[in-house]
């Protein structure tokens, strides 16, 4: 059986990759590793952008443990340029995995790119991996384990936010909320 932690990063000033965590999205963060401390986490990866390293570092310091950087869990690009009906074009993303938006990638390409990583993941001897990534991507890797997920749950999700998925061989065995 393998574990992974699915983890929405916290409360970020913004959305550009290099931004940081807001005053409350470091308290959060604190919160986070007090939350993972029982856990066993045996390996930390996550996106580059700096809201999901800083989301994670105080567990990783209190453990000892570097934390991973993967390109693969990057937030899925809508478009390139501002979208005034962005809520409506994010949800046509989830009821059409295939819609592309100037400039942006498809959900599918997004489920893909992020399926490739947890596929190496899976591979690495670990049992226990805490994997930090953004909103839309976490809500596309969860679909991909429960295609029972969708713009709804997205819209549910808070920053931060935790899921587990536990893995029986190739297989999910359960997908399970565990943030309040």
């Amino acid at each position: 059986m393998k574990y992974l932690y699915l983890v929405r990063h916290c409360k970020s000033e913004s959305q550009h990759p290099g931004a940081p965590l807001t005053l409350e999205g470091r308290a959060q963060a604190e919160a986070l590793a007090d939350f993972f401390m029982d856990k066993k986490i045996e390996r930390v990866v996550s996106s580059p952008y700096a809201r999901a390293q800083q989301s994670i570092e105080p567990f990783a310091r209190r453990l000892g443990l570097k934390i991973e950087l993967d390109e693969h869990l990057v937030e899925h690009r809508l478009s390139a340029k501002d979208l005034p009906d962005w809520m409506d074009k994010l949800r046509q993303s989830f009821d059409d995995l295939e819609v592309v938006f100037e400039g942006g990638e498809s959900s599918r390409a997004a489920m893909e790119r992020s399926v490739s990583s947890i596929s190496d993941i899976l591979r690495h001897e670990a049992r226990s991996t805490l994997i930090v990534t953004h909103g839309k991507l976490m809500t596309l890797l969860l679909k991909h384990f429960d295609d029972r997920f969708g713009f709804e749950d997205w819209e549910k999700l808070t920053n931060p936010d935790v899921f587990l998925v536990k893995i029986e061989g190739r297989f999910p065995r359960s997908v399970e909320r565990l943030w309040e």
